[in-house]
């Protein structure tokens, strides 16, 4: 199969990351070039190709990257087999709980008190051990994860535990964050889905 051009600019996430998955799956090309223009999407599909194999390679013009992506035949397998898992590498979680966060305060009320309560909440969650399998932030829950921010400690605590840490990209730009982020994974609305699907618990908060 010769190189395919996929232009996903104008699409936000998940949407490159959709058209990606379905191109590799439909033709299993060895060499791949994705334009995006959101840098959401940009880490997600570089993430992505990644995980699907690929080696990628990535170049920035004005606001629009153009990733490039190639890798080996396998002889010795059907293009469907060298297929791995969704992006985030969702193996299924049974058992395990996911802590789904869409705000940076906990609660209603007042924030000050609710910034608090949320520092105590991420403090608490190790008392789950290894029944806490990861964190997704979306929304205004993205700025915990921020550098700065008071709860980014407790994140990256969390994350060197072995706690896998996932930040909505789509919320990171809305925000204006994208640069900000230091702790977790830039994700998007299928990993999102996936995780909450695969997880034995979800908390929701």
């Amino acid at each position: 199969m010769s190189s395919i051009m996929l232009d996903c600019r104008g699409l936000a996430c998940p949407g490159p990351v959709l058209r990606c998955l379905e191109c590799i799956e439909k033709d299993a090309p060895l060499s791949l070039n994705v334009v995006v223009d959101d840098p959401g999407a940009h880490e997600n599909v570089l993430r992505l190709l990644g995980s699907k194999g690929y080696t990628v390679a990535s170049e920035h013009d004005m606001d629009v990257w153009t990733i490039s992506a190639s890798r080996e035949a396998d002889q010795n397998a059907p293009a469907a087999a060298q297929q791995q898992d969704a992006p985030c590498a969702i193996l299924g979680a049974p058992g395990k709980t996911v802590a789904f966060i869409t705000r940076e305060t906990l609660g209603s009320g007042d924030d000050e008190l609710g910034g608090k309560l949320m520092l105590n909440f991420l403090a608490t969650l190790p008392e789950l051990g290894g029944g806490l399998w990861r964190i997704v932030l979306v929304n205004g829950a993205v700025k915990l994860s921020t550098e700065g921010h008071p709860c980014l400690e407790k994140l990256t605590a969390l994350a060197a535990s072995g706690v896998s840490i996932l930040v909505c990209g789509t919320c990171l730009g809305f925000f204006g964050l994208m640069e900000k982020k230091r702790v977790g994974e830039t994700t998007n609305m299928l990993d999102v889905v996936t995780s909450l699907a695969a997880a034995g618990k979800v908390i929701q908060i």
